[in-house]
């Protein structure tokens, strides 16, 4: 007989691991650590396994019986969430999200994803919410069904409750904080965007920045940046216009740089989800190669 999957509600607020380990009797911490890294528990649909993630009262922790589910193993892209609809990861620089062309052959974040969900049933399918460039590095989600990527496609200006963006900037920015508001165009010949501070037909952008830190000895600034609108290339567009682009990056005026990638990071990303309409946060850490920049 197939074994059934025990199902736990949560009282009162708590740790999953103490809780666990709680209503778990009997079982170490070690043992409990190793369940969560198996992926087999889950806290209201979705697959958790951190021993410090917090829960509330209400939440459902249900235990599946087995191996659990496919763990995700490669040096460029690390899940961080995981549920029956959505998948967040985070990115290294250097993946491409998506292939640049039909019917290339190069790794990205799509195949190794695509992959990773057919492993554990050969239908399975996966689908691109959004992008970041290839020297990007940081948050993305994508979609296992073919529905809500449209629906979040549609409405992600709507969904998304903030998209916040890490880069060094090349100089010293002397504002502590300002908005960059302009109008980009894609040059389909050369994919550049190139941005106008009026309107010439092109798409309003908007970037809002705040300066964290500024190194003399360096000459660059660490900023912090909440995109308004999500443009192709907006971030490092709008620096490049106001003078200050982005470190390493060729494509937009700074051939150059003391570190070996483009300095820009999606390093928070938090949106409503769009089944459970809970409200999901989830965040990565400055990379060391900025703020080595700073010490």
């Amino acid at each position: 007989m197939k074994k059934q999957p025990t199902s736990l509600r949560v009282r009162e607020v708590n740790l999953l691991g103490d809780f666990l380990e709680q209503k778990m009797g009997g079982m170490t911490r070690t043992s409990i650590k190793n369940m969560l890294s198996r992926r087999i528990v889950q806290v209201n649909g979705a697959i958790q396994t951190r021993m410090d993630m917090q829960v509330n009262p209400g939440d459902e922790v249900v235990i599946q019986p087995g191996r659990g589910n496919q763990t995700l193993v490669h040096p460029k892209l690390r899940i961080v969430y995981e549920d029956d609809y959505l998948i967040v990861v985070e990115k290294k620089c250097g993946l491409l999200t998506v292939a640049a062309h039909p019917g290339a052959t190069e790794t990205t974040a799509f195949s190794i994803l695509l992959d990773y969900v057919r492993r554990e049933n050969r239908r399975n399918g996966i689908f691109v919410v959004h992008r970041l460039d290839r020297e990007t590095s940081g948050l993305l989600v994508f979609s296992k069904k073919q529905d809500l990527q449209e629906y979040m496609r549609t409405y992600w200006r709507q969904i998304v409750t903030n998209r916040t963006y890490v880069a060094v900037a090349n100089g010293i920015i002397e504002e502590d904080e300002n908005t960059i508001r302009s109008w980009l165009t894609e040059d389909p010949r050369s994919t550049m965007v190139y941005s106008s501070p009026t309107d010439n037909g092109g798409k309003l952008a908007i970037t809002h920045y705040k300066v964290i830190r500024r190194s003399e000895e360096k000459n660059c600034s660490l900023v912090e940046l909440h995109l308004e609108t999500g443009r192709t290339n907006q971030i490092r567009v709008h620096l490049a216009s106001i003078g200050h682009p982005v470190l390493s990056d060729r494509k937009y005026g700074l051939a150059e740089a003391p570190i070996d990638r483009l300095a820009l990071h999606a390093r928070i990303l938090e949106f409503i989800h769009p089944v459970t309409e809970e409200t999901l946060h989830f965040e990565t850490p400055v990379p060391r190669e900025f703020l080595h920049l700073f010490h």
